[in-house]
C-alpha cells in the first residue's frame, strides 16, 4: 500500500506537494516564495525560525492562512559570509555552534559536535518561537535534512511530530542521502512520503534544471510525491548570501521560481493527471 491509499485515494492516484524551502532566509527568498504561491503553482512552504527575515514571513503566513506552511527546523548554516545561529542563548546550547557562535556549515560537523540534549532544546525552542508568534504550522521538516546527522537527532525530530500531532517529513531517499538507514529508523506508524525530488548540481551546471523538473511532471508515479525547491531572485542580496556557493545559489533559485510560475508548466499537472495535495491534507488524515 502506498501513502496515497492510506489517505483514502486509489493506488493509481498521482499526488504531489510542490514545496518551497527556506522562507525567512532573506528578503529575496521571501518575496520569491510569495510570488510562487500567489502567481505560481507552489502549494506549500516552510519557515526558518533562526533567520533574520523570519518575521517578515510570519506576517505573510498569518495574513494568508490559505497557504500551507510548516517549520523548517534549522541546525546548519551552509553559507560562506551569511551566518546565523540558535534562537536560544549560546550558553544553553554550546555544542550547536562554532567558535563564532554560528551554526556549523554541514551535517558532518553538526553530527561530530552537537549533543542530543542541545538539539532537543533548540528544536523545541524554534517550534516554541513560531507558536508564540501565532503560527499554526501544518508540518515539520528540516533544513538540509540535518536532523539526519545522527540517529539520536532523527528520533528527536520524530518525537517532536508526535508531541505536536504534526506530520514530519520522512522519506527513504532523504534518509539515505544523509546516511540514516531507513530499515533501522522507520517505525510502525511513521507516515512516509513515497518519493522526494530535489535538484542536483549536475542538472544546474549543464543548464538542464528545468528539464529535470519537466521530466518529474511528465513521469510522476502514483502515491505521494514531493518536489523540494528554493525560490529566490538572482539579485544582489541573494548573490551576497550565496557567494561562492553555486549549488542552490541565487541563479539556481531564480530558475526554481521561473519554472514554477510558468503557466505552460502548470498545465502539465492537468495533462498528466496530477492532483496537488498539501501537508494540511495529510495532517487531517493523520
Amino acid at each position: 500500500m502506498n501513502s496515497a491509499q492510506t489517505l483514502g485515494f486509489s493506488e493509481t492516484t498521482k499526488l504531489l506537494i510542490i514545496h518551497a524551502d527556506d522562507a525567512g532566509l532573506s528578503h529575496s527568498e521571501n518575496m520569491a516564495t510569495i510570488q510562487a504561491l500567489e502567481n505560481g503553482f507552489v502549494n506549500s512552504y516552510s519557515l526558518m525560525v533562526p533567520c533574520p527575515w523570519f518575521y517578515e514571513m510570519v506576517l505573510f503566513a498569518k495574513d494568508n492562512p490559505q497557504f500551507d506552511y510548516g517549520i523548517h527546523l534549522t541546525l546548519t548554516c551552509e553559507w560562506e559570509n551569511y551566518k546565523f545561529g540558535p534562537v536560544l542563548p549560546i550558553s544553553e546550547v554550546p555544542s550547536l555552534v562554532d567558535g563564532n557562535g554560528h551554526f556549523y556549515k554541514n551535517r558532518k560537523d553538526l553530527g561530530k559536535n552537537a549533543t542530543p540534549e542541545d538539539v532537543r532544546k533548540e528544536l523545541h525552542a524554534q517550534i516554541g518561537k513560531a507558536l508564540e508568534f501565532g503560527l499554526r504550522p501544518t508540518h515539520i521538516d528540516s533544513h538540509m535534512y540535518s536532523v539526519g546527522a545522527d540517529p539520536a537527532f532523527f528520533k528527536i525530530y520524530k518525537d517532536l511530530g508526535r508531541e505536536l500531532n504534526l506530520p514530519v517529513l520522512i522519506n527513504e531517499q532523504l534518509m539515505q542521502m544523509v546516511g540514516i538507514n531507513p530499515e533501522q529508523h522507520i517505525e510502525e506508524g511513521d507516515f512516509l512520503i513515497d518519493r522526494t525530488y530535489v535538484g542536483e548540481f549536475k542538472y544546474f551546471e549543464t543548464g538542464k534544471l528545468g528539464d529535470f523538473y519537466n521530466d518529474i511532471l511528465e513521469n510522476l508515479s502514483s502515491g505521494i510525491n514531493l518536489i523540494l525547491i528554493h525560490p529566490a531572485f538572482d539579485d544582489r542580496e541573494m548573490k551576497g548570501v550565496t557567494v561562492n556557493h553555486p549549488n542552490f545559489g541565487s541563479e539556481w533559485r531564480q530558475i526554481d521560481l521561473d519554472f514554477f510560475t510558468n503557466e505552460e508548466n502548470r498545465s502539465k499537472l492537468q495533462e498528466n493527471n496530477i492532483e496537488l495535495i498539501t501537508w494540511n491534507d495529510i495532517k487531517k488524515w493523520k
